[in-house]
């Protein structure tokens, strides 16, 4: 297993998560894989992009077929959320998360082999594509991301995007999970969907259609995109290969994660 995938504060952190799976005493086969070999396994597919069938099983110490099965048991155990909710709690305490001012956007990808989530999209002559939508805090901290369809509009997404925020802990007092100020580009210039920021006491800072540009709000709103830089430095995620939704999810979650931990190393 190579031991720079999986550093120790990171297995510290999702090691606890991971659910327990019973041991057969009768007929116990063979010795099962180590969890974090699996996991440096996924990480290995996560940064690397290849494909499971091509994960070195000698230098992994898991087969890719194993990796796989282990995303699947642990996405749908919900270990990526916790896990980044509570690397989001941490930032919070250490005064690394900025939430007053937020920014939302949204990034396509293509998706070779369908699935769930998948749709024509509009910037790559209808072809079959999903879409990265992603809420950011003034530092381009991942706070939540959601997957759809290419053909899907980015406004559809966000309120889903500000509900996917987690409670954050860290502090004292109420948790929070609202931002006071929320900056988008002119994708989402709908008065329907400001009147609904406003109810929830958010103020929209939304570039207008039909304006010229100098507005000002690229001063906040560029740390978006280079939040999607970030994430798509993961190349599994660069193009979607799951068909299955939820682990392609499950990456994004965990690439989310390990963003947050990098910016609480920086914070020490």
């Amino acid at each position: 297993m190579r031991a720079d995938l999986v550093r120790d504060d990171l297995w510290e952190r999702v090691g606890p998560l991971l659910p327990t799976s019973a041991r057969r005493h009768r007929h116990p086969g063979r010795p099962r894989v180590p969890a974090k070999a699996a996991l440096a396994a996924i990480m290995y597919v996560l940064r690397t992009g290849v494909a499971w069938r091509d994960v070195p099983a000698e230098t992994m110490g898991c087969s890719g077929v194993t990796a796989w099965r282990r995303l699947r048991d642990w996405t749908e155990a919900g270990v990526w959320p916790r896990l980044h909710a509570a690397l989001l709690a941490e930032l919070r305490h250490a005064g690394s998360l900025d939430l007053d001012d937020c920014g939302v956007d949204g990034s396509h990808v293509r998706a070779l082999k369908g699935g769930d989530h998948v749709g024509p999209s509009p910037v790559d002559r209808a072809r079959p594509g999903s879409k990265h939508h992603l809420i950011v805090d003034r530092h381009g901290t991942p706070l939540a991301v959601t997957l759809t369809g290419g053909n899907r509009h980015d406004v559809t997404q966000l309120l889903p995007l500000l509900d996917a925020v987690p409670l954050m802990r860290g502090r004292r007092g109420r948790p929070r999970r609202k931002p006071r100020r929320l900056y988008a580009d002119r994708g989402y210039d709908f008065d329907k969907y400001r009147r609904l920021l406003w109810r929830r006491g958010i103020k929209p800072l939304i570039a207008r259609r039909g304006v010229a540009h100098g507005s000002g709000l690229g001063k906040v709103r560029w740390v978006v995109e280079r939040a999607f830089a970030w994430l798509h430095q993961f190349k599994r995620l660069r193009t979607r290969y799951e068909r299955r939704a939820d682990l392609h999810h499950g990456l994004l979650e965990l690439a989310c994660s390990i963003i947050s931990l990098r910016r609480l190393r920086a914070a020490f």
